[in-house]
């Protein structure tokens, strides 16, 4: 006798899910296209999700500093060489600079909106510490003088280019301008008080010498990197500053070498506090990894009411194939062989409907900016605003890991569903089963 090319629960299993235009046949077609949906929905949420946070992460770490060494609240960081010193001998540490950051009113062609100034010299590391050079898209990264970079947001918002001026007006100290126009007044003969107040409220001019571009809205329409005595200036700061910025050799390993620098800042005089960019941000990043927990676990009921549809299908199945299960039996096929055909049923839909998810959601995920401007243009709505997101573009990391959870997860379902109606399948009585039938 001719071997047969498949197994006996194989070969019933195939025969029940060849299509016959029957409305079993569309039953299963709607299973496998829930299963496809559910795989594919899930693949993208945590892709985007997981790129979000990394993304993140990275814009961050460009922009800002590893560690950040702060004074005493209310107060200026006036031992700032002194810290300096101190953070440098620090292992793990491979440079610190001095920085200046608070807000200030810009005025170019009689527009006006508030931004951050970010006072920075690259005499004294900054370009190692916050590397903005790489990001520069127009002009170059100068700060000699009354020169000044911005983002790309920014200027796009003033329609600023390179060579114009943009006029800064500083409110500084408002308590420290008071008590200067107190001075001049109560001494009309010591004019140094009142030309310190004038200088804190009459505008600074600069040159826009760059452009750059981070990727991060919040970055590219919220700041001005200006030289950092033009920073002191426009808040009174004489010498002093408001932070040391810090960078080390692994941002992903801070909190060790933030601990140390924190016990050896507590010896200065005044003491010194430094706090690492993962608790800056902590707040953001726990609910951006708790809203990604959540999604999958939301996003899993997806996939389960695809497999209920698969239980309903092989339940038809039964109900429909009874006098044929009661002959098969009847003819010596076994428990277990009826088991298995059935069974087989809801593991090929599972396998099949996981394939072509993963297949399309993967595709999804790489072509995600290009479905967004397509159904942006088709029904003319704004899709992930950058002004609400923070990021021009839709972030999006494909993890292997999570991808294998949601693909075996996915298909366990499946075949679980399958199961239960596969396990009635096999324990029909033949007898009974053709009696009625």
């Amino acid at each position: 006798m001719k071997k047969p090319l498949l197994p006996f629960s194989y070969f019933i299993a195939l025969r029940y899910l060849r299509p016959k235009r029957t409305f079993l046949s569309v039953i299963t077609l709607i299973s496998i296209i829930g299963v496809v949906l559910g795989i594919s929905v899930l693949i993208i949420v945590i892709s985007v999700m997981t790129g979000f946070e990394r993304e993140l992460e990275r814009k961050v770490i460009g922009f800002e500093a590893h560690i950040t060494i702060s004074p005493e609240p209310n107060s200026f960081l006036s031992n700032w060489r002194e810290a300096m010193k101190v953070a440098e001998k620090v292992p793990g540490i491979i440079a610190v600079t001095p920085t200046t950051l608070e807000p200030v009113i810009i005025e170019f062609k009689q527009s006006r909106m508030t931004v951050y100034v970010r006072g920075l010299d690259p005499s004294l590391g900054s370009d190692q510490v916050i590397g903005l050079k790489s990001a520069i898209i127009a002009g170059k990264y100068d700060l000699n003088g009354d020169k000044c970079v911005l983002g790309s947001e920014l200027a796009g918002t003033l329609g600023l280019e390179i060579g114009d001026k943009l006029t800064l007006y500083s409110g500084g100290n408002p308590n420290h301008i008071i008590g200067l126009l107190k001075q001049a007044q109560d001494h009309p003969d010591n004019k140094e008080s009142l030309q310190k107040a004038i200088d804190l409220i009459v505008p600074t001019e600069l040159e826009v010498t760059g452009i750059y571009s981070t990727g991060r809205y919040l970055y590219d329409s919220g700041y001005v990197i200006a030289p950092l005595n033009v920073g002191q200036e426009l808040y009174g700061l004489e010498d002093a500053v408001h932070y040391v910025l810090v960078k080390t050799s692994n941002p992903y390993s801070v909190d060790g070498i933030t601990a140390q620098l924190n016990r050896e800042l507590g010896q200065l005089n005044p003491p010194l506090h430094a706090v690492s960019w993962i608790d800056q941000n902590r707040e953001y990043l726990d609910a951006l990894r708790v809203e990604r927990t959540t999604m999958f676990f939301i996003l899993t009921f997806v996939v389960i009411v695809a497999a209920f549809g698969i239980m309903s299908t092989l339940i038809t199945t039964t109900v429909q194939k009874t006098r044929e299960i009661g002959v098969m039996k009847a003819l010596g096929a076994t428990m277990g062989q009826m088991l298995w055909a059935f069974l087989a049923q809801g593991t090929l839909v599972g396998f099949f409907g996981t394939l072509i998810g993963l297949g399309t959601g993967i595709f999804l995920v790489q072509y995600r900016n290009q479905v967004r401007d397509f159904l942006g243009s088709t029904f003319h709505i704004q899709l992930f605003p950058a002004s609400v997101y923070q990021f021009s573009e839709i972030p999006a990391e494909i993890v292997p890991h999570d991808v294998a959870v949601i693909c075996i997860s996915g298909f366990v379902i499946c075949t679980v569903a399958a199961l239960i109606p596969a396990f009635f399948a096999a324990r029909l009585d033949p007898v009974k089963a053709l009696r009625y039938e």
